[in-house]
């Protein structure tokens, strides 16, 4: 997937948690990319998080610690 297409995505995501508290929007947004995303994605997301961080809302940035990590094959 294209690196802007998955910021992209990552960044709507924040934007629907946006109005709930802050701690409730963080556990959202980490909770929808561990279960929605596919591994693949979830790698390429935290790829980008080191090399490219401001494609992202602060609020993906920050909740980015709390998606689950990608299992080694």
């Amino acid at each position: 997937m294209s690196p802007d297409k998955l910021a992209y995505m990552a960044n709507q995501i924040a934007n629907f948690f946006r109005t709930r508290p802050h701690e409730e929007a963080l556990a959202g947004i980490a909770d929808h990319i561990s279960s929605f995303w596919e591994p693949r994605m979830r790698a390429q997301f935290f790829e980008l998080l080191k090399t490219d961080e401001d494609k992202f809302d602060p609020l993906v940035r920050e909740a980015g610690t709390r998606v689950r990590p990608v299992s080694p094959a």
